[in-house]
This record gives structure tokens, sequence and C-alpha cells, in this order.
């Protein structure tokens, strides 16, 4: 069978996740409209037949986009970004149709194009955007570097995703089944749980919040699971919890239904908010919260 694995690289925010999610047909990563949302790398697993009947499992490494290091946390993810890239089959390059391209991208082409793999370059979001403009950035996602292929895609839509998937997995050498076939990604239940929450919780919140949230699990039992959200400062805790505890309540009733279907059956989900400050400078929190 072909196997492998492929890193997913690009600038925070260009879909980098939903992609990844698209093209293992299932939710692997959460996404939001904050950028950096991605922390830690999360291995998303396609498996499939081929055209000749062969099977197949592609392994995606979705990545925390390329950024300056600012802290313990983000030092971290920078690391992670950094370690995928040692033992890789190809790159899938990710830049968004809607963006200019510019220094960011220009930055991490150097850095993947100098890895001595393929590198398939993934132009997003090109939904609703006229065929000249694609064609015009296609054009400049090109002079990037030497690439293997070019696919303009939607994540969103799902337009060119089966292509671009098919290109990946000719790009795949002969290897064993590095993941069980029904297994869509590498998180533990406590972390799949933990990021559903973190997600909700992102798309509610203003900016101020967002990069000092996270989510522990804390316990998880037959009929409750009991889950923390952190942040740094008493203002981001009344944010958190709203008038009444309205917003917490709402983060619990977006999250609910899809903890349910990754558990299989009904839970109730506890939710607090705690404040733990300066955690991201926190090695010890970073390690529990397994960043």
């Amino acid at each position: 069978m072909r196997s492998g694995f492929v890193a997913v690289a690009g600038r925070p925010n260009v879909g980098k996740s939903t992609l990844v999610n698209a093209l293992c047909g299932g939710k692997v990563a959460i996404v939001s409209d904050k950028p950096q949302t991605t922390r830690r790398r999360i291995f998303g697993i396609a498996n499939g037949p081929d055209f000749d009947g062969g099977d197949w499992q592609l392994v995606l490494a979705d990545l925390p986009g390329f950024q300056k290091p600012l802290d313990e946390l983000t030092e971290r993810m920078q690391h992670t970004v950094d370690a995928a890239f040692e033992e890789i089959d190809a790159v899938l390059f990710v830049l968004s149709a809607r963006e200019r391209i510019g220094a960011g991208d220009r930055f991490i082409a150097s850095r993947v194009y100098g890895l001595g793999v393929p590198v398939v370059i993934a132009l997003n979001k090109v939904d609703r955007l006229k065929a000249g403009h694609i064609a015009t950035q296609m054009n400049g996602a090109a002079r990037l570097g030497n690439f293997h292929a070019l696919h303009p895609v939607s994540a969103k839509t799902g337009d060119g995703v089966g292509e671009l998937r098919d290109e990946l997995v000719a790009l795949l050498p002969e290897g064993p089944l590095y993941f069980p076939q029904e297994q869509r990604n590498d998180l533990s239940v406590e972390l799949q749980i933990a990021e559903l929450v973190r997600e909700k919780a992102l798309w509610l919140t203003r900016d101020e919040v967002p990069h000092a949230l996270s989510v522990e699990v804390e316990e998880i039992e037959e009929k409750v699971v009991r889950a923390a959200i952190l942040v740094e400062t008493e203002s981001q805790k009344q944010i958190l919890v709203g008038k009444g505890g309205a917003m917490v309540k709402e983060i619990g009733v977006r999250a609910r239904p899809e903890v349910e279907a990754l558990l299989g059956h009904p839970v109730f989900l506890e939710l607090r908010v705690k404040v733990r400050p300066k955690w991201r400078r926190d090695a010890a929190t970073l390690e529990r919260l397994g960043l």
C-alpha cells in the first residue's frame, strides 16, 4: 500500500485546518476566524483505494502557522512547526487566493523549497472569485519556487479538493498502515473535547480574549464531562462567563452536540471559567495542556 506524511504549511488564517478537514472527509482540527487557532501538530488521517485498487493512507500534519515566538506557548508552537519537517514525504503549501502573496508567504517558501521533497501548492479560498483574479494569484504562487503541482481549491465548498488529494496520494511511497483505518486524527479523546470547546469559545469571543484562552478537560464520566476554560485575567473571565452566565452556557450549548457525537452517547457538559495568570508562559501548565 501507499502511505506517508505530508506537512501542511502556510501563514496563519489561510485555511489550512479547513483544508485538512476537507481532505480527510470530516472534522480533524478546529477552525475559527481568529489567527493562530491551531496550537499543536495534529495528524489528519485519510484512507482509501487508488485508481488501481490499492489501499493508501495519507497522514496530513496540520501545523500552527509560522510566527515569531512571543512567549513560551508560541515558542513551543514554532518548535512544533520546525520538528514536523524532519521526516515527511511532501509539503502541502497553502496560500490564500483572497490575499496578496507577501513577505510571509515568501519566508515560508524559502523554508519548504529547501527541504528536498515535492511541494504541492494549494491556492485556497477561490470560491466566488473571478477567473482572472485566480489566474493572477496562480502566477504569483508559481513564482515562489520550483513546485511539483499547483491546485486552485476551495476547502469551504470542496471544489478541487478531490484532485488535490489524488495529487498528494500519488506522491506517497510504499509503506505500512501507520494508524487504524477508522481513526481520523491522533488526538486523545480529552484533547479532542478540549479543542471542540475552545473552537466554540473562539467563535463567540472578541479579539482581546482568544490568544489567552485554553481548555482543560478535568473529568469524563458516563453521563458528565467537566472542563475548565482557562483565561489569564479577571476581565477575560467576565467576558467568558457573560451576563448571568449566558456566554459560558452558549459555549456549552454549541459544543455539546459535537462532544456527544465524539463519545457516542448523550452527556451533560459542565464548563467552568478559571483564571490562570500568565499560563502561556508557564511550562508546567503547557505540559498539562499537551502543548
